[in-house]
């Protein structure tokens, strides 16, 4: 039977020490674009640093722009939801849908527009939420109807 082999901690410690001294990786891989023009970056994961997840993020186009828009499929990426990055075919063809989408809501909107009773329904509403407010019920209960 062979013995288990032990753990030294002066080994332990001067493997760790060497290991930090170790140049690491600052400057993320590129690995793509959307259509807005963000660029993506990851640093892959490093167990031997104590770095068990990839890093990733991106660039913005305008830096002091708070409200970036990403794409869903590369917001997938950046949570980890997603191993590969998304492809340029996958990125234009759910643009496309997108797009569709737009133009048939527009369409929709052009063909029905607002039904003739919403205006009516608008002014009706009172309050802070939108129950409407009817003349033939009572407002406090045991008050009676409202009065003209």
């Amino acid at each position: 039977m062979s013995k288990p082999p032990s753990r030294s901690v002066i080994k332990m410690i001067f493997t760790n020490f060497f290991n930090s001294l170790k140049p690491r990786q600052y400057k993320g891989n590129y690995v793509g674009e959307d259509y807005f023009g963000n660029k993506y970056y990851e640093i892959p994961a490093n167990p031997s640093l104590g770095q068990r997840r990839n890093q990733r993020w991106f660039e913005p186009t305008e830096k002091e722009a708070y409200g970036q828009e990403i794409t869903a499929e590369w917001e997938a990426w950046l949570r980890g939801r997603r191993k590969q990055p998304p492809t340029v075919e996958e990125l234009t063809q759910n643009l496309a849908i997108m797009k569709m989408k737009e133009r048939n809501a527009a369409d929709l909107e052009k063909k029905y527009g607002k039904p003739k009773d919403a205006a009516e329904l608008e002014k009706r509403t009172t309050g802070i939420g939108s129950f409407p407010d009817y003349e033939e019920y009572e407002i406090t209960p045991g008050k009676g109807k409202r009065e003209k």
